[in-house]
Formats: structure tokens, C-alpha cells, sequence
């Protein structure tokens, strides 16, 4: 079989949960990839860590030329996280004619034509499947299982983070405070959650649905965004006494006249709507269009192996297509 050589920019949770997933489940991937997958260089300055995996000194290196310019390497998997160097470092690797898979949703939602025209122009592919809730395959349905379709209306819960600390509040009677604690000692939360509590994480997520859905590009800023960090728990009893439960909600939807109307804000849901039973951690997609009418995509929308399990994904479909 042939050899599928790959680059990897970064080796924190998701990056090590990547490199580990591949040597889990090395046999089911490389059979449906129908090639070897090889990780021959890896971008990292923290080489001594312990990461619970065996990396050979030899793979780390401090200088992405090395993984530039090599010309064995096939794929670049992108895994810094943050907007910048990893915008730059993905289109130069696009640029030396590398195929590049990302689970960064921060530099896919602030570069999107950036980068979607990079690829186009170097006749490779860019892959980011793992951007946009996790493991769950939303992105890949969207651009080819339902493309018949003509999109109307995304709902998504597609923050972990805020949904398990609505679901504790709402099922535990906890302060917005007391939940915000309890995920962070669970790791659900970051030492500094800003970005989760107060909707980016969720609003780049829903620029990249909307590139998808309706093939026009909104900047994550652009985008009215309001977090969770005013619901209170007399706001949650207020909800339930409506028959209702809180989510943070990304939505945008297509007008009659053609317009969009987007936001990122908690939002009221009925007890009945498959959108109110997404608990904990977990993410969904709800969307509505014109020929399958509803459908809702689930799952574990985060963590080193779900993650993983979206971005080798990604790595197998271009392998796939290399043979």
C-alpha cells in the first residue's frame, strides 16, 4: 500500500489524542484509507511533556519550513488552535501543494475565503470537518449527502461548554457560577472561558454553517452574539414554568425574500423539540430543507478523541482520493 505521510502543527490535547487515536485504531483506519498513515514530523516547542504516548525525539521539530518544504509529506493536520500563526501556516502548506485538514474552527471562520481559495487554487484539499461540533459528521452531510437540498434554517448547539453548564443549573438547581466551576474541574471549561460563556466559540461555528448552507460568507464578528453569563437561575425556573429549557443557539435562517437573519444567543426551546434533550456536553445540529424537511445530527461535540475521530476522518477521505 502506499504511504500517506503527514505534518502535524501541534501536539496539545487534541494533537496527542490524534496521534494516540491513529496508533489505537491503526488497522481500521489504514484498511478503509486503503494506505499506510505515517506522522513523520511534528510541530512543537514542548517536547519533554508527558502526553501518556511514545514520541520518537526525532519527529519534533521547532521549524515548520522542515514540514513546508518536504516534499514527502502528503498532509499537513493543523492543530495549534488560534487564529494566527494558523491561518499562515495553512495556506503556506496549501501553497507547497499540501492537502490540509484542521479541527481550528477560530482560523476556518476568520479566513474562510482565504482559505477555501487557497485550496482551490493549488488543487488540493482542505479539510475541517472536526470545526464544527466535534465528531459529528455535520460538515461532510452538508456538502454532500443533503447538497440536493435547498437549505432554510440551522439551529445548533455547538458549545460543550455552555450546554453543560445550562444542563447543571437547569437539573441541579446550581448558579451560573457554581456550573461554570463544576465544568472546569470536569475539564469541560477552560481556565479562561470567555470565549465559550460568551458566544465566539458558537458564532465561528455558525460562520462556518452558513459558508456551507447558503454559500455566503459572514465574519464571526459580524455576527449578533450574546452569551450565557446573565441567565440566572430565576431565568431557568422562568423557562421551565413555559414548559421550556435554555440553550445557547446558534441559528440562521433563509428569508422569503432571500435574505439571512443570523444570531448566537440563549434561546427558549420547547420540552418536545429534539434540540432540549441535548444534554450535558454533548452537540447537536438541527436543519431544515426542502426535500428531507427536518433532520438533526448528535453527538460528543468535543474532547482529544472525539475530535480525533473527525480529523482522521478527514485524513482517510484524502487518502482515499490520492490512490
Amino acid at each position: 500500500m502506499k504511504t500517506i505521510k503527514i505534518g502535524l502543527l501541534g501536539l496539545g490535547n487534541i494533537g496527542t489524542g490524534t496521534y494516540k487515536a491513529l496508533e489505537m485504531n491503526r488497522d481500521e483506519i489504514e484498511g478503509n484509507a486503503g494506505a499506510h498513515i505515517e506522522i513523520v514530523k511534528i510541530l512543537e516547542k514542548d517536547v519533554d511533556r508527558d502526553r501518556g504516548i511514545e514520541v520518537p525525539a526525532e519527529k519534533f521539530t521547532q521549524d515548520p519550513d522542515e514540514i513546508f518544504n518536504d516534499p514527502e509529506i502528503d498532509i499537513v493536520i493543523e492543530l495549534l488552535g488560534g487564529v494566527e500563526p494558523a491561518a499562515t501556516f495553512m495556506e503556506t502548506a496549501m501553497n507547497h501543494g499540501k492537502h490540509v485538514v484542521t479541527a481550528n474552527k477560530a482560523a476556518v471562520a476568520a479566513n474562510y475565503p482565504r482559505l477555501t481559495e487557497a485550496a482551490a487554487k493549488n488543487g488540493i484539499k482542505f479539510n475541517y470537518e472536526a470545526s464544527v461540533g466535534g465528531a459529528i459528521p455535520i460538515l461532510t452531510a452538508l456538502k454532500d449527502t443533503v447538497r440536493a437540498n435547498k437549505y432554510t434554517e440551522v439551529l445548533g448547539i455547538v458549545n460543550g461548554t455552555t450546554n453543560y453548564i445550562l444542563h447543571m443549573m437547569g437539573t441541579q438547581g446550581m448558579s451560573y457560577e457554581e456550573a461554570l466551576k463544576d465544568a472546569q474541574d470536569k475539564g469541560f471549561a477552560e481556565a479562561d472561558p470567555t470565549a465559550d460563556v460568551e458566544g465566539i466559540d458558537a458564532a465561528n461555528k455558525l460562520s462556518i454553517l452558513i459558508a456551507l448552507m447558503f454559500g455566503k460568507y459572514i465574519h464571526p464578528k459580524d455576527i449578533p452574539t450574546t452569551g450565557i453569563t446573565e441567565i440566572t437561575k430565576e431565568k431557568i425556573d422562568e423557562a421551565k414554568s413555559n414548559d421550556c429549557v435554555i440553550k445557547l443557539i446558534a441559528h440562521a435562517t433563509l428569508k422569503e425574500d432571500g435574505e439571512l437573519d443570523y444570531e448566537v444567543r440563549p434561546t427558549y426551546i420547547r420540552t418536545y423539540h429534539p434540540l432540549a434533550g441535548v444534554l450535558e456536553e454533548y452537540n447537536a445540529v438541527y436543519i431544515k430543507a426542502n426535500l428531507v424537511g427536518k433532520m438533526m445530527f448528535y453527538g460528543p461535540g468535543a474532547g482529544p478523541l472525539p475530535t480525533a475521530s473527525a480529523v482522521l476522518g478527514d485524513v482517510m477521505e484524502i487518502a482515499r482520493s490520492m490512490k
